[in-house]
């Protein structure tokens, strides 16, 4: 079952690269993360992957629950919060 993709702000797209080394796995394990688990979105087909570095820092921590208010845009939350400021990311 495919999952919709978290929003994602420019700021906070790295490349399916990136996001490997950062979670310490194959660009394998990301792709599957991105369908599994929504991390990321590809904007038409043979485009690149982007990855949210917010949503893969919450999926390797494995903070669901965080995961899933970022899907629904409430980046306001303080669990999202502390992902984003972990991240670089302004909220």
């Amino acid at each position: 079952m495919k999952v919709l993709p978290v929003p994602m702000a420019p700021d906070e797209i790295i490349s399916i690269r990136e996001a490997a080394y950062r979670a310490r796995v194959c660009t394998k394990t990301i792709r599957r993360w991105v369908k599994s688990e929504g991390i990321g979105r590809q904007s038409t087909h043979g485009a690149p992957l982007q990855i949210s570095a917010v949503a893969l820092e919450m999926k390797v921590c494995g903070d669901y629950q965080a995961l899933e208010l970022f899907r629904g845009n409430h980046r306001s939350d303080p669990h999202v919060q502390f992902y984003l400021s972990r991240v670089g990311v302004m909220g």
